[in-house]
């Protein structure tokens, strides 16, 4: 048998400053040790779980004297739910630490040549500003620390809530988030006591069965509510009965599906939800800088949209700002989804490419087309090494400025070699992940200069951050 490795602590280590992703850091005898679940100032204890020859991986044990500048978190449930990291700062300082992050990962990774990096774009408000949520239903509940070795205390029990953190089974059971606003916790805890009434089942992940397992809502700024109910099994009577009662209890909703999900994973990506009342979506409304400028975008259950629709209007907003488009520029939009930032950009280009690899999401892009009524935009479903050929250029025409938003992956150098290739007066990169952009910018150097930066919080109390960059041909 492998002996285990005996667990090494370290004590009274002064936290010195935020690295990226919510670590921070300390340092022993010159190595770097990056803390999870820390703030710059706090004096801790730590357990080494990762140790490498220049640096290691940690957490805190013990907390000997706490940051000055920390706060009280406004959610009982954090700490233990891993939706929010940063309620223990000020919105401030977390503003503060998320635009260091963006400077120092472009200089560190990306080693190219800086514009002054603009102050960050925060967000308001900073609770209650997802319009999706997703909640998960389960039969095993995350024990706090203080619960562990009771016995009276069991963790088999059925709730709902959201997936511990580094735990696929295990559930924190939420009694108000509030990442979201009403009806979002009265939905959730209302569908939870009545299945307990009823004696139904609550799924279990490592069995694969049972009957409540997810629950998605979409609530717009439109005044539109859309719930999708996931359940593990196909019991139509029974959905039928607790459909009717929400649809009941519950008139704010406008759109009302259910979902069979039998598989292993809860992706429903694959499947067809229902339509139990309602139109089978919902409709969001982003307003650009003008009065004027209203765009409406049709949701669907399986549809992408920004999560935090008043920041994606900073957002897009701030993305028009950095194409800075004439009227007369053929804009080409890659990982264009649903045709968002190309529909919000459309009055302002003569013409609209978005190219996406997703087919269902291009079919999306083109009905928010036809809905804005706008009628300088195509979509083009598939890889944008495949479709951006001299064939499809001498049909749409080449590009005079791209903007490329990928996931957080960042983009394939197969794409980085086309974009060179290429060759548009002006790339507007926008991205999810600071680390990734850095890369791809260094990459793109030797055609582009990078010549403005511009950082948006789109997810207040996490450590996700976005931010624009504007490259123009040297």
């Amino acid at each position: 048998m492998r002996r285990k490795r005996p667990s090494i602590t370290l004590s009274n280590l002064l936290i010195e400053d935020y690295a990226a992703e919510g670590k921070c850091i300390a340092r022993q005898d010159g190595k770097v040790i990056f803390v999870e679940g820390v703030v710059p100032g706090d004096r801790v204890d730590i357990r080494i779980l990762k140790s490498k020859k220049d640096w290691a991986e940690a957490v805190p044990i013990a907390f000997i004297e706490k940051a000055k500048e920390r706060v009280d978190p406004f959610c009982a449930h954090f700490g233990v739910c891993g939706g929010c990291q940063w309620q223990m700062l000020p919105y401030a300082k977390q503003l503060q630490y998320k635009q260091q992050q963006v400077e120092q990962t472009l200089q560190r990774i990306g080693k190219v040549a800086l514009p002054t990096i603009l102050p960050i774009a925060g967000a308001s408000p900073t609770t209650g500003y997802r319009n999706k949520i997703e909640y998960t239903f389960g039969n095993k509940r995350y024990l706090l620390p203080s619960e562990l070795g009771n016995e009276e205390i069991s963790s088999q029990s059925n709730v709902a809530g959201f997936h511990a953190r580094g735990f696929f089974d295990k559930i924190v059971d939420i009694d108000t988030c509030h990442l979201q606003t009403s009806p979002s916790n009265e939905l959730r805890n209302f569908i939870k006591a009545l299945a307990l009434q009823k004696g139904w089942t609550f799924y279990d992940s490592r069995a694969h069965q049972g009957y409540l397992r997810n629950l998605q809502l979409r609530l717009c700024r439109s005044g539109e509510l859309m719930v999708n109910l996931i359940v593990g099994e196909d019991k139509p009577k029974q959905t039928r009965e607790l459909l009717e009662v929400l649809h009941e209890k519950f008139p704010a909703i406008t759109t009302l599906l259910y979902t069979v999900n039998t598989k292993w994973n809860d992706s429903i990506q694959d499947l067809q939800p229902v339509v139990f009342s309602g139109k089978g979506y919902v409709e969001e409304i982003l307003r650009g800088k003008d009065p004027e400028e209203i765009y409406r975008f049709k949701i669907g259950p399986l549809s992408f949209f920004q999560t935090n629709t008043s920041q994606a209007e900073t957002l897009y907003r701030l993305t028009a700002e950095a194409a800075a488009l004439t009227g007369r520029e053929t804009l080409y939009d890659l990982y264009c989804g649903t045709g968002s930032i190309g529909i919000f950009l459309s009055r302002k280009a003569g013409r609209i490419v978005g190219v996406e690899q997703v087919a269902a999401a291009i079919e999306d892009a083109k009905e928010n087309a036809k809905i804005n009524q706008i009628e300088n935009a195509s979509f083009f479903a598939g890889d944008v090494i495949d479709v951006c050929t001299d064939e499809f250029f001498a049909g749409q025409g080449r590009p005079d400025v791209i903007v490329t938003d990928p996931p957080r992956a960042g983009m394939h150098e197969t794409l980085i070699d086309k974009l060179l290739e290429i060759a548009a007066s002006t790339v507007v990169y926008v991205s999810c992940n600071p680390a990734t952009q850095a890369r791809d910018l260094q990459r793109l150097d030797r055609v582009y200069q990078v010549t403005h930066v511009q950082p948006v919080d789109m997810f207040p109390h996490t450590h996700h951050i976005e931010n624009i960059v504007q490259l123009k041909r040297r």
